[in-house]
This record gives structure tokens, sequence and C-alpha cells, in this order.
């Protein structure tokens, strides 16, 4: 099939754009919403889904954690937290020294003094 093989290497520039994006150093994943009745879970996303200004699907993760016999299904959201970045290294302004004048008898016995 004619460009399949340019789609395929965009998909997987893709992901490994996404695996940098959120690998475990860039931030952590913070739960934003924990149920275990699939009604209310439908109900969440559908406000997010209307809610404005837009949610950022990208930065969501949702966990379907399957239940058993013992443990009912649970349903999890959790939204991608960037760690704050360390602010750009600037260099530091310029300061003008300014000359030593001396105040009196005082400054010219202090540790600096010269004789």
């Amino acid at each position: 099939m004619p460009g399949q093989r340019k789609r395929k290497r965009q998909r997987e520039a893709e992901s490994r754009r996404a695996a940098e994006r959120f690998a475990p150093e860039a931030g952590r994943w913070e739960v934003v919403f924990v149920t275990q009745d699939e009604d209310e879970w439908r109900e969440y996303l559908r406000g997010l889904r209307t809610a404005r200004p837009p949610q950022d699907w990208t930065e969501l993760r949702a966990d379907i954690l399957c239940g058993r016999l013992k443990h009912p299904t649970t349903y999890r959201l959790s939204h991608f937290v960037p760690l704050p970045t360390a602010p750009e290294a600037r260099p530091e302004p310029e300061v003008a020294a300014e000359p030593e004048v001396a105040a009196g008898p005082e400054a010219a016995s202090g540790p600096g003094a010269r004789l």
C-alpha cells in the first residue's frame, strides 16, 4: 500500500515522543478520580468531555483494574504532573566596583588598611 511505511514511521516517532514526555524522570502520574461504579466512571468522563476549557487527553491515563471474585473492578483516572524544571541559567549582571573612600582615621586602621 502506498504511504504505509511513512505512516508507520510517523506512529513510531509519535510513540517515542510520548515515551520521552511521560518518562518517570519527567514527572509523575497523580490519581484524579477512583471509583468502583461503572456508571459513576462514565458520568465523570462525560463531564470532562464537556468541560471548559477542554481537557488535554494526552496527559490523562485511564486504568481499569479488572475485578475478580473478591475484588470488584476499579476505575482510576490519573493526570501527568511534570516535575518543575530548573530555572534557566542567566548570566549575573555585572556590577561596577565602587571605589573605596577613607572615612577617617578608623578606616585606615581596619583589617584592609595599607601601611
